[in-house]
């Protein structure tokens, strides 16, 4: 096992990456590591991570009481202690507001799924739970409903929540959420973005159970393995619409996409056409009234 100093100097570069990718601006962020079943290790309020120094680091309780440390504990650790609490093979967690990911956040886009292989091994469904007040227990309990069934959550118009067996592996599911947000974003700049058929998010699947990951598609062999987020109103009752990202299966609109919403249309011909049927009803309507 490594001792109290080593963690601590870990805690320290991983402030250091999240500072500079730009996760983190001014004091914003904070880390945690699971010590034993009585304390956790988390990162000071209102110090930069990325200048962060082993004297820095806080100890606290279950609870969130401050048990050592010279400076205040983040006052959101409220928000990582929900995660211990219903996770017990989680040693760490990792908050930052990556701008990509809190782009999607902010315009409340779900996550799409079955579009790389690399987040449907490593990551798999990203739900995104509702806006509370940060640092505050209304606000760790947000995410409750999702922690067993994933390891990233987008937290609505805030940031991102990772979480992990290690540090570093907590922290990489940032970096993984990121770069996939930042790569939707640039491909529908380009054009439409292709997503897998339900056959290849199977074969990949497959993959990640035989690398000992889990997904909460595996919890029911009827669910649709692509489409909308199995992260549904079982989960809660925030659960956000696409706009910019229609959930596909085999390349074409899942059913509950399709259901007349703008989004539903996957080309930009199609979407003209259809603003201009609506609005020659509209004004035939008018007419008519006349």
């Amino acid at each position: 096992m490594k001792n109290e100093y080593k963690i601590k100097e870990e805690m320290c570069e991983i402030g250091r990456r999240v500072y500079a990718k730009g996760f983190a601006a001014a004091n914003d962020g904070n880390i945690t590591v699971r010590l034993n079943e009585r304390e956790i290790l988390c990162t000071p309020t209102m110090v930069s991570k990325g200048f962060l120094k082993p004297e820095d680091i806080c100890k606290v309780d279950y609870e969130g009481n401050q048990l050592a440390g010279t400076r205040k504990r983040s006052s959101e650790v409220l928000l990582h202690l929900a995660v211990y609490k219903h996770r017990p093979d989680v040693h760490s967690v990792v908050h930052c507001h990556p701008p990509y990911a809190t782009a999607f956040a902010v315009a409340r886009e779900p996550i799409p799924k079955c579009v790389l292989p690399e987040v449907e091994v490593f990551l798999g469904e990203v739900p995104m739970a509702v806006y509370e007040t940060p640092g505050t227990q209304k606000f760790a309990e947000t995410i409750v409903p999702y922690v067993k069934d994933c390891n990233t959550i987008i937290l609505a118009n805030h940031g991102t929540v990772t979480f992990g067996p290690t540090l570093e592996k907590a922290y990489w599911n940032s970096e993984i959420i990121d770069a996939y947000c930042k790569i939707l974003l640039l491909a529908k700049q380009l054009g439409a973005v292709h997503y897998f058929s339900e056959q290849e998010t199977r074969e990949l699947l497959d993959m990640k159970k035989r690398l000992g990951y889990d997904d909460v598609r595996f919890r029911d062999a009827n669910c649709a393995l692509c489409g909308t987020s199995s992260f549904n109103n079982r989960y809660s009752s925030f659960v956000p619409e696409p706009h910019a990202f229609v959930p596909q299966t085999n390349g074409k609109p899942s059913p509950a996409a399709a259901n007349g919403h703008p989004a539903a249309v996957d080309d930009l011909d199609g979407l003209v056409e259809m603003i201009t049927e609506k609005v020659m009803a509209a004004l035939s309507g008018v007419g008519a009234s006349v």
